[in-house]
C-alpha cells in the first residue's frame, strides 16, 4: 500500500511556486507604488541611478535595468523618460542623476514597504532563508544562461 503525501507537507520549490511568491510580493510593492504615481519598471530604474557608485549614462542605465527585468530594450528606455518627465531623474550632460524628489521618493516607498515585508518574512528560520537564497541564486544564474541561449 502506497501513502500519500499529508497537506501539511511543504510544497517543493519549482517554477510555479517561485512564481506565486513572485507576484505575491511585488502585488504588495506595486499597491504601495501606485499610492505615489509609481510604477514597477520606474522604481526599478530609479533605484538603479540612486544606487550607482557613479552617474549613470541612460545606456548604463537602460542596461541594468534590462538586466534586472529582462524587458524590451526600447521599452526600457520608454520607463527612463517616465521619471525624467517627472522630475525624478534629470539629465546632467551625458548622466542620469537622481533628483531630490526621486531619492525622497524611494524613501517613502521603503518607509512605507519596510513593516509589510517585515511581516511577510518574520518567523522564518536563519536556516531556511540561507538555504532559499542559495537556490534562488542558482535558478537565478541557469535562467539568466538559458535567456542568453536563446537571445544569442
Amino acid at each position: 500500500m502506497t501513502t500519500t503525501a499529508s497537506s501539511t507537507t511543504a510544497p517543493v520549490a519549482d517554477a510555479r511556486a517561485l512564481g506565486l511568491a513572485h507576484y505575491a510580493a511585488r502585488g504588495v510593492l506595486e499597491h504601495v507604488l501606485a499610492r505615489h504615481g509609481a510604477t514597477f519598471q520606474q522604481q526599478i530604474a530609479l533605484r538603479a541611478a540612486v544606487t550607482a557608485d557613479a552617474p549613470q549614462t541612460p545606456d548604463d542605465l537602460a542596461t541594468q535595468v534590462q538586466g534586472s527585468l529582462k524587458a524590451d530594450p526600447a521599452g526600457i528606455r520608454a520607463t527612463l523618460d517616465e521619471p525624467l518627465a517627472k522630475h525624478l531623474l534629470v539629465a546632467d550632460g551625458a548622466h542620469l542623476r537622481p533628483t531630490d524628489a526621486g531619492r525622497e521618493l524611494l524613501a517613502a516607498i521603503g518607509a512605507e514597504t519596510a513593516p509589510l515585508t517585515a511581516r511577510v518574512w518574520d518567523g522564518i528560520p536563519a536556516e531556511d532563508l540561507a538555504a532559499a537564497g542559495r537556490v534562488l541564486a542558482l535558478v537565478t544564474e541557469r535562467a539568466n544562461a538559458e535567456l542568453a541561449a536563446l537571445t544569442a
